[in-house]
Formats: C-alpha cells, structure tokens, sequence
C-alpha cells in the first residue's frame, strides 16, 4: 500500500511505474488515443504520488468502468448511428481524459499541498458527475427508443446533444453510485454516496442543459444530419447554432465544476 510507503523517491518510482503501465495497456486496448495515453500516464501518476489511494482508487474506477461501457455492444446499431454525430468517438485523446480528469487532478495536486476538508467530498462529486455523463452517454446510445429534447420533450436522434433517454438517465444514476459506494467503503463516510448521487445528477443534466443551448453544432449537406463535428462527410459542415468555442469538452468541464459547486455548498451549509 503506498500509505505505508515513507520514501518519496520510491513512491514516485512507484506511481510512474503503475501509471505507465496501465496506459499502455489501455493504449493497447485501443481505450486510449496516443496523446489520451500520454496525458493518462500523466494525470495516473499524480493521483498515485500527490493523493491518497482514495483519489486514485475512483480515477481507476471511472476510467476502468467507462472503458468497458465504450467497447460492450460496439457493434450496436443504436450505437453506431448516435455516434456518427458525435465530435469524438472511439479512442480517447488528450482533451477528452484532461475534460474528464483534469479537475480532479488539480484537486489531488492541491490537496498534498493544502489541508482542506472540502477537497475531497469536492473531487467525489467530480468523478460521479463524470462517471454518471459518461455511463449515460454510452449506455444511453443502445436504447431501443428515440430520445427526447431535455427542454422541449420532442424525440431527437439519437447522439443529438440535449437529448435524454430512461436508459441514459438510469446508467448515469447508476454511475453516480457506483462513485459514492466506492468513496463510502474506502473512507466509511456513507454520506459521501448521498453527495456522489446528488451531484451526479444535477451534474448530468447540466450537461444536458449546456449542450442543448450552448455547444457548437453543425449541419452536414451531404447526409443531412445535424452534428458536433465541423467536418463531416468529408466537408466543412455548417455552424447552425451554439457558441463556436463550446465543444463537448468544455461542456463536460463546465458542467462537472459547476454541478460539484452546487451541492458542495448545500453539503456545507446543512
């Protein structure tokens, strides 16, 4: 256990090492892009070096969990055709595992540096809202009926942003508690599962609400599709609506810190 470990120099040897190694191996899985790989082994080893085995312990559970729910029914129909609007798809690069990690990482970083009793219940709330974005997003894609527009109620397409299904919002509450039973049983604080659960989602709606009014989308001429991508079929596609900066990175950036903000306060007040 790295707890039990005094020696910084070993500890560092120690969280390269494991770091490296489980980069390479979701390198190889085809999980992870070469930058995504290059920028896990980074942000791995910092949580190994600067945090306590809790911090790493939900990175792992997030990223092993996501990873999973991305290959199982890659095949799927449903699948296919939500993510043929997606701006990423597939392997990982660097901007998706900072979007999703990076946060958290700043927090670990911060945390060997400073005491502070918000830190932590701050980062568990990050990592549900990102676990329950990503679970629904990728469990969501396989459902068998068309979503609906989180502020109209119309049926979308399915991978259209703002769009939500039963399915996609039961995995992201699942994704939720999976992040707060993880945190309870490792600290023996079961009010972490109740903060994990709510900033899941409220986190993920917000995701839902930013990307149905302020992420970037285009229109294909070509297949007629409305996407996140700038160029699809081969062609510049059309800026219709969203601001050009807003891509679902920064929507899940957003929507992570400004989620675990909301209820962290309540969870200091009350």
């Amino acid at each position: 256990m790295l707890g039990f470990v005094e020696s910084d120099l070993l500890r560092l040897c120690l969280s390269l090492i494991g770091s490296a190694s489980i980069s390479f191996i979701a390198f190889k899985a085809k999980a992870l892009s070469i930058s995504g790989a290059l920028a896990a082994f980074v942000m791995g080893a910092s949580f190994v070096f600067f945090g306590e085995p809790i911090w790493f312990a939900l990175l792992l559970t997030f990223f092993v969990s996501s990873s999973f729910w991305s290959k199982f029914k890659k095949y799927s129909k449903q699948k296919q055709q939500a993510e043929q609007r997606y701006e990423k798809s597939g392997r990982r690069d660097c901007w998706q595992v900072l979007a999703n990690g990076g946060l958290g990482m700043l927090l670990c970083v911060t945390s060997y540096f400073v005491t502070a009793d918000w830190l932590l219940p701050l980062f568990i709330m990050i990592m549900a809202i990102v676990t329950a974005d990503t679970w629904a997003t990728e469990i969501g894609s396989l459902s068998r009926s068309k979503p609906r527009h989180i502020l109209t109620g119309r049926e979308v397409d399915a991978g259209t942003s703002g769009g939500i299904t039963v399915l996609g919002t039961a995995a992201a509450i699942a994704g939720a508690a999976v992040i707060g039973a993880v945190a309870a049983s490792l600290t023996g604080k079961w009010s972490y599962l109740v903060i994990a659960f709510c900033a899941g989602i409220i986190g993920c709606m917000l995701d839902s609400l930013l990307g149905a009014t302020l992420q970037r989308m285009f229109h294909c001429s070509s297949c007629n599709r409305i996407v996140e991508k700038s160029v699809h079929c081969g062609k510049v596609a059309k800026h219709i609506s969203g601001k050009i900066w807003i891509n679902n990175d920064v929507v899940n950036i957003s929507a992570s810190l400004i989620g675990s903000v909301l209820v962290l306060v309540f969870y200091v007040m009350f």
